[in-house]
């Protein structure tokens, strides 16, 4: 099995600590190690040669250093951002290029999860079932521990056997209402965009629902000169909508795990990940609070004491470039918030 850690996002979402220049997965949000050397440890036991990381070209240097170690040809760079469609079709078919056939994982290099073993125990579980059937899609999908309206949630039908489920459908990031219905019914899984599959079944749903990417793709792997030039042309499109939406419920499967999983693709979801209760707050830096609950108070500057009194829900961030402060439930419009700098002419600060 070959396993890809996507590496090429720009983290917006959690400005001002991601930045354009340095995104999320290099940064050290827990135990002195960005999410994506924690993404390297969790699967290197199936050695070095079967892990590629896909990623933007300006941040090929980025990933060497973050892992000193690893096979420099296996880090694979993406002229432009195309979304994760077009980065995932073309991974899959430099891999053919490489002559290689048989099973892919597609893996993300910005997660947290407390119990890897569970994970691992996942991969192996979906390689079985590819071997045993190529016209298979796996999903992994994480025990839900609450209505989070973030993400995007699977719905399961009949349990095969053991942690394996028919899989009937998604939903991506629904309204807080239809989550907490979704939790309470206990038929719905988070979807952490995991996914396992052999490599020429997807492919082939390219060809059928993706037919002119998939084309200009071919044409392009023939060369790297091909690829720079011809790559920021294709539509930009999610790997979900393209083609995820596109299985049959017959051709799913899901395979429900209990890794401990979270995606700090947000501020809140940062402070979700990194506090074992809701109404915890979490707090980094230079920080003084009193009476606040469910916060996320974070000082990156150690020239300055940031302090708070009887915050609910709210984000604070301190850099040394920026501070934004924040309701949770307005977190989704700060990408609103990055297109206003840019165009008030303080792109500097992104």
């Amino acid at each position: 099995m070959k396993l890809i850690i996507f590496a090429g996002g720009s983290g917006t979402r959690l400005w001002p600590l991601s930045l354009r220049n340095s995104p999320k997965q290099f940064e050290k949000f827990k135990d002195n190690k960005s999410t994506l050397q924690m993404a390297f440890e969790r699967i290197k036991k199936f050695g070095k040669e079967n892990i590629y990381i896909s990623t933007n070209e300006k941040y090929v240097d980025m990933v060497k250093e973050e892992l000193p170690d690893f096979i420099p040809e296996n880090i694979l760079g993406e002229p432009a951002r195309r979304d994760i469609a077009a980065a995932v079709g073309l991974t899959l078919l430099r891999l053919k290029k490489q002559g290689y056939s048989g099973i892919v994982a597609i893996l993300w290099a910005d997660h947290f999860m407390h119990r890897p073993e569970e994970f691992l125990k996942a991969l192996d579980g979906a390689e079985n079932l590819i071997v045993e059937n190529k016209d298979r899609f796996v999903f992994l999908g994480e025990k839900p521990r609450f209505a989070n309206q973030n993400l995007g949630w699977i719905q399961v039908g009949k349990n095969l056997k053991e942690n394996q489920y028919e899989f009937l459908g998604w939903k991506y990031r629904p309204e807080l209402l239809d989550c907490q219905m979704m939790f309470e019914e206990g038929n719905w899984f988070w979807n952490p965009g995991y996914f396992v599959f052999d490599i020429d079944f997807v492919l082939e749903l390219y060809r059928q629902h993706m037919g002119e990417m998939c084309l200009a793709l071919e044409n392009m792997v023939e060369s790297e000169e091909k690829i720079k030039e011809e790559y920021p042309k294709l539509e930009a499109i999610s790997f979900d909508q393209a083609i995820v939406e596109k299985i049959n419920n017959n051709q799913g499967v899901v395979l429900k795990v209990d890794m401990g999983w979270s995606d700090p693709g947000t501020l809140y979801a940062l402070k979700e990940s990194m506090v074992e209760e809701v109404d915890k707050n979490y707090l980094k830096g230079k920080v003084v609070e009193l009476g606040s609950r469910d916060s996320l108070i974070y000082n990156d500057d150690d020239s300055k004491l940031v302090t708070a009194v009887g915050l609910d829900g709210m984000i604070v961030v301190n850099t040394p470039k920026s501070i934004l402060v924040c309701h949770k439930d307005k977190v989704p419009e700060i990408k609103e918030l990055l297109k206003k700098i840019e165009e008030e002419g303080m792109g500097e600060y992104l």
